[in-house]
């Protein structure tokens, strides 16, 4: 039997500016972002006949791949070149569809973990690389590559996206007493609900066509390589400032974005204390992230579930191999 974990990721900056549309247009993407000790979990066993057996929201047990109706996990198998004599499930500490980099974490997870399966160790590269080609390449997501490098390594990093598809992972080094107050400062509140980014990605993507839609992201952009500065210089404060900007920014780029729920929520949490925060993933509904220097007040008065997480190092993990 073989487990691996994965984390989720939340993103601070840049978001939007992984996609390829964007980063071939501009020479550049870049994003800042953190991966959250709240996981996504694949167990893969032998099975016993010779077929495949999927367990997630649904149970498939099929003799064909192309049988297969979980297009990631077809893709993957594919991927890894096995056909039969296995069995997978899937476990997540949070919902899928609410904003923290799900679909990515089960994507670099399972990579990993077939390959383990076949007794090999592969490097984070690959996985985030693997996994942006299955997810983007193959299946069409209209999605970026930020998750995926973001689950895979772990950490605070500064992700860059070049125009020739390479991406560049640099860790944001911070002492364990800023990555404390970090965490204390930085929180998600669930706003409820569940969606898939497709459409709003979709949008997203469409918009960076037109002149406006395209600035917005490469002002983005900009407040990503700021927010670096800022964090190297000690100025770890400076965050909050940086999602408000980020977030008035990205609420323009496609109508899908917010509501009349989200911004409620918002403008309540910067009543509160707040200095800034965002909606993440794609919009519509899901987790806010918001930063603070105190968040009792808001925990009890902004009326949604409040999700304490702390900053994983490790990145997707084989957590048992027997």
């Amino acid at each position: 039997m073989i487990i691996t974990r994965t984390p989720f990721r939340v993103s601070f900056a840049g978001g939007g500016s992984d996609l390829r549309e964007f980063y071939n247009k501009n020479g550049y993407g870049a994003v800042v972002s953190a991966a959250i000790k709240k996981y996504m979990y694949i167990i893969i066993h032998p099975y016993f006949h010779e077929k495949i057996r999927i367990k997630y929201s649904s149970t498939e047990d099929v003799y064909n791949i192309d049988e297969i109706k979980h297009p990631i996990v077809r893709e993957c198998l594919k991927k890894v070149h096995i056909n039969s004599g296995i069995e997978i499930a899937s476990f997540a500490d949070v919902p899928a569809g609410t904003g923290l980099g799900s679909s990515s974490a089960f994507t670099v997870g399972l990579l990993n973990a077939l390959y383990a399966f076949q007794g090999k160790i592969v490097s984070k590269e690959r996985l985030a690389k693997e996994a942006c080609e299955i997810e983007i390449d193959i299946l069409g997501e209209p999605i970026g590559k930020q998750d995926q490098y973001a689950v895979s390594y772990g950490n605070i990093n500064y992700i860059r996206f070049n125009k020739d598809e390479t991406v560049d992972v640099s860790p944001i080094l911070v002492s364990v007493e800023k990555r404390r107050s970090l965490e204390q400062s930085l929180q998600l509140y669930y706003t409820g609900g569940s969606r898939s980014a497709s459409s709003i990605l979709t949008e997203q993507k469409n918009s960076l066509a037109n002149k406006f839609n395209y600035n917005l992201i490469k002002d983005m952009t900009k407040l990503a390589d700021k927010l670096l500065e800022f964090i190297n210089d000690g100025e770890i404060a400076q965050l909050g400032s940086v999602l408000h900007k980020g977030w008035l920014l990205k609420r323009e780029v496609s109508s899908g974005i917010t509501n009349d729920n989200i911004d409620s929520f918002y403008h309540k949490a910067m009543e509160l204390g707040a200095s800034g925060g965002k909606l993440l993933g794609a919009g519509g509904t899901g987790f806010l992230l918001i930063y603070a220097d105190n968040h009792d007040i808001i925990k009890t008065e902004l009326g949604c579930r409040y999700f304490p997480f702390e900053i994983d190092t490790s990145g997707s993990k084989v957590i048992f191999y027997d």
